[in-house]
């Protein structure tokens, strides 16, 4: 089973290296009250790692209460 989460892992991150780029052009982002212009790649980056990181926190605080 662990075998198949390294798996998993690594064939999203070729997923997502992939998509980032293919998507190089220009996009403008609007940040609360301030618009940014960036790559979209870099934006997907950004909320790729985002997510992955709130689910990487999220997921023990969730599994511990299950548990209980």
């Amino acid at each position: 089973m662990k075998d198949f989460k390294v798996i998993a892992v690594g064939v999203l991150a070729v997923l997502v290296v992939i998509v980032a780029f293919q998507n190089t052009e220009a996009v403008q982002t609007r940040l609360l009250f301030t618009s940014v212009t960036m790559p979209m790649a870099i934006l997907l980056f950004v909320t790729g790692t985002l997510g992955f990181l709130a689910g990487a926190v999220l997921y023990p605080r969730i599994r511990r209460a299950r548990c209980k």
